[in-house]
């Protein structure tokens, strides 16, 4: 058995009074898709936050970074051990083309005060190829991109610094249909590199699609860790909501019943 890449243990978060967290356990393996599910305000930002060292965990829990312990205490500790976080907002710069935005902050220079903009464009390409994304331009502003094609390279900057774990927040949110089988396929590529792949989504088919396991909370605590391929719809749900009586369970037993009634009456 593979030692996870990265692997939290008793991870509790507490807000003043709110208990966000409360002893949570999770992992993700080398070429692993992973998703993180629940309603809203069963901890998942606040877990992915605590990866990615913007909420530092209480003390108690213990995380580990290839079955050794470490500590994240702020984003730079996240970045220096290999995780990569792409949040909903994207953080592009519209008015910048995609060579800009994937080299912004991470500059290759002449020498002081000469952006190597040859340079930046062939490792842009090489990137961009390895992730097998074609995009006719890469002079192009940002701001003309689909949406599709910007979570693209959002997540493609992110591996300019070679990340092994990397967390995506609710990538196809507001996506089209094609433009959510583009990142679904990029997602697919990321977990054939061997690299681990946190997936943050409310979309039970994009999860049924690429995940190879589902991590669930309920109000911030561990409530289910499901292999996508021996679990139902229904089980999923049944653990988010806390309760087998739920709509999905009910509408799936409706169904159930009216196909049944069709099949007798043949």
């Amino acid at each position: 058995m593979s030692t996870p890449v990265l692997e939290l243990s008793g991870i509790s978060k507490t807000f003043g009074a709110v208990k966000a967290l409360t002893e949570v356990d999770f992992q993700v393996d080398p070429g692993e898709v992973v998703a993180l599910l629940g309603d809203n305000g069963a901890g998942k930002s606040t877990l992915v936050k605590v990866i990615a060292g913007a909420h530092p965990a209480d003390s108690g829990g213990t995380i580990y970074w290839d079955g050794e312990p470490v500590t994240i205490g702020a984003p730079a500790d996240a970045q220096r051990l290999g995780i990569a976080t792409i949040y909903q907002d994207l953080a592009l710069c519209d008015n910048l083309d995609i060579v800009g935005n994937l080299f912004l902050g991470n500059e290759r220079l002449h020498f002081p005060g000469t952006l190597d903009e040859v340079e930046m464009e062939r490792r842009a390409v090489e990137l961009l190829d390895s992730l097998s994304v074609s995009i006719p331009s890469l002079r192009v502003p940002v701001a003309a991109l689909s949406g599709g094609q910007r979570q693209i390279i959002a997540i493609a900057r992110s591996l300019l610094g070679q990340p092994r774990v990397v967390m995506l927040d609710e990538p196809t949110a507001a996506l089209g249909v094609a433009q959510t089988a583009q990142v679904l396929d990029l997602i697919e590529r990321l977990r054939d590199q061997g690299l681990g792949v946190v997936l943050i989504s409310h979309n039970m088919a994009d999860v049924r699609a690429v995940a190879d396991r589902a991590v669930v909370l309920r109000l911030g605590r561990n409530a289910g860790d499901f292999p996508i391929a021996s679990t139902s719809y229904e089980e999923i749900v049944a653990a988010i909501t806390g309760a087998s009586d739920n709509p999905v369970t009910r509408r799936s037993t409706r169904t159930g019943s009216s196909a049944t009634a069709t099949k007798d009456k043949e």
